[in-house]
């Protein structure tokens, strides 16, 4: 039992050390503010039948971003944000038609590259990096439980994972507070699928691909 105390001591010092040590937040910062998720406004076509499509509306949301410097020029960011809620709507041959709605997280690790001197009050940035977005609490609309026939209707929608780019800039206030803008592009395609009184009745492959804006303060601990 001593021995096993004493190794838990020992991993949770060496877990600590870092977020203790005052270099770890001498390069961190944080940006708050509004982000927004626009979707590709293409149509996602049904598997069953291609006249009919899918589109998925933006949202936004409160923002939270992360950056840690590894060094003057390089930085890692982890966007989060509180959930996004999206209306899935007919497009084509179902144009305006309720079809649905669902909620989604996006959670993205980004590398960036700074450009300037690290001291320099304004810094455009470059990224790149990886996407992967959670869905969750999909509701079927009242004019797809129509079509179909019956109110026992389920959509279900993949996670997905994929690619992402930024481009964005920080304007330094003071030493401490400043203006953070960035803009992404992120992969996001989500195999959907509509399930009519517990049998599968529709597919398809929603290509969501959003451009992501946000807008916020950034504040440097």
């Amino acid at each position: 039992m001593r021995n096993v105390l004493k190794s838990s001591l020992v991993a949770a010092t060496l877990i600590a050390t870092p977020f203790a040590h005052a270099d770890f937040l001498d390069n961190l910062s944080v940006n708050i503010g509004a982000i927004t998720v626009a979707p590709d406004s293409g149509t996602s076509n049904i598997d069953q039948d291609p006249s009919l499509g899918l589109g998925v509306d933006s949202n936004t949301q409160l923002g939270i971003t992360f950056d840690y410097a590894l060094n003057d020029n390089w930085v890692l960011e982890l966007i989060a944000a509180t959930p996004f809620s999206h209306d899935i709507s007919g497009e084509a041959g179902l144009a305006g038609a309720d079809i649905g709605s669902t909620k989604q997280l996006p959670p993205t690790l980004l590398a960036q590259y700074h450009f300037g001197d690290s001291n320099a009050a304004f810094r455009p940035f470059i990224g790149a990096g990886l996407n992967y977005t959670m869905f969750f609490d999909e509701q079927a609309g009242q004019d797809l439980k129509d079509t179909l026939g019956t109110d026992d209707v389920e959509i279900k929608l993949d996670d997905s994972f994929g690619l992402a780019a930024q481009i964005g800039f920080n304007y330094m206030l003071n030493e401490k507070w400043g203006i953070h803008a960035m803009a992404s592009y992120m992969d996001i395609d989500s195999d959907a699928e509509v399930f009519a009184d517990g049998k599968k009745a529709l597919t398809s492959t929603v290509a969501i691909d959003p451009t992501v804006f946000m807008l916020g303060m950034k504040y440097k601990f």
